[in-house]
């Protein structure tokens, strides 16, 4: 299976130059199984005051134009996220679209980044813990901060998932908090993780990049530099069960929520 994660270089620019780069990059992708975006990057995501203005119903037009992209590429894509507009509030909303421009998964982040951010003050908290089937097995979803929490990744492992996909826009200032947690949540839930950071800056802030594919024992495959570009590894799904079977720390768990 292959993988490419879209490591895009943000800047100011309007959300429909945005948009117009990320069509753009998708086309310069080599053909994948699996294409990744990063978290709010129409907008960026320090970019607070685009927030309510750049906000769009699921079903509004980068969706159904991401919808048309994955259908033409024939690839499963992670959008990454958006602000979605939806009763009950606004949504920090990662959307995975199949290769037939269905779409497959919606998961709203659950933790809210607050320090040094407005995101939790702006936002609604998602709720739901998600996972699906996918081709290459039960695939969990999360969203950068959400990183920081392990007990997200349990659950996840709890209904299935072999697989985390994971959205970020994690600043340059905690590159280290990212490597880290990269690999510790693949390795603790002998899982793959495969994320796909912002490269570049926005409202003055800088991003870390260094997008990652990180096998069941923690060994990263591939990692991207500080800058824009396309981060690709080979994986083979069936290497999560093996590394269960040969090390069963999962069901050696005690606790469990």
């Amino acid at each position: 299976m292959r993988v490419a994660g879209i490591q895009l270089e943000m800047a100011d620019r309007p959300k429909h130059e945005a948009i117009a780069r990320a069509m753009e990059a998708i086309d310069r992708t080599p053909a994948a199984d699996l294409v990744l975006l990063p978290e709010i990057w129409p907008s960026g995501f320090f970019c607070f005051d685009r927030y309510e203005p750049d906000a769009e119903p699921l079903d509004g037009p980068t969706v159904q134009a991401f919808r048309a992209k994955a259908r033409e590429r024939g690839c499963h894509l992670l959008m990454g996220s958006f602000v979605e507009a939806r009763e009950g509030g606004r949504f920090n909303t990662t959307v995975f679209i199949g290769p037939g421009g269905d779409v497959l998964a919606c998961y709203r982040k659950i933790h809210l980044f607050g320090y040094q951010s407005e995101e939790a003050r702006l936002l609604t908290a998602g709720r739901e813990v998600v996972v699906v089937d996918t081709p290459w097995g039960r695939t969990g979803f999360s969203t950068c901060y959400d990183l920081r929490f392990p007990e997200l990744f349990r659950r996840m492992v709890d209904q299935g998932a072999e697989v985390f996909l994971v959205a970020s826009a994690w600043p340059l200032a905690r590159i280290e908090a990212w490597r880290l947690f990269n690999r510790a949540r693949a390795h603790e839930n002998l899982a793959f993780l495969i994320s796909c950071n912002c490269a570049g800056q926005n409202a003055g802030k800088l991003y870390a990049g260094h997008s990652m594919a990180v096998d069941p024992w923690g060994k990263v495959l591939a990692e991207g530099s500080q800058n824009g570009e396309v981060v690709t590894a080979e994986i083979d799904p069936r290497a999560a069960a093996a590394a269960r079977s040969e090390f069963p720390a999962l069901t050696d768990r005690v606790l469990r929520a």
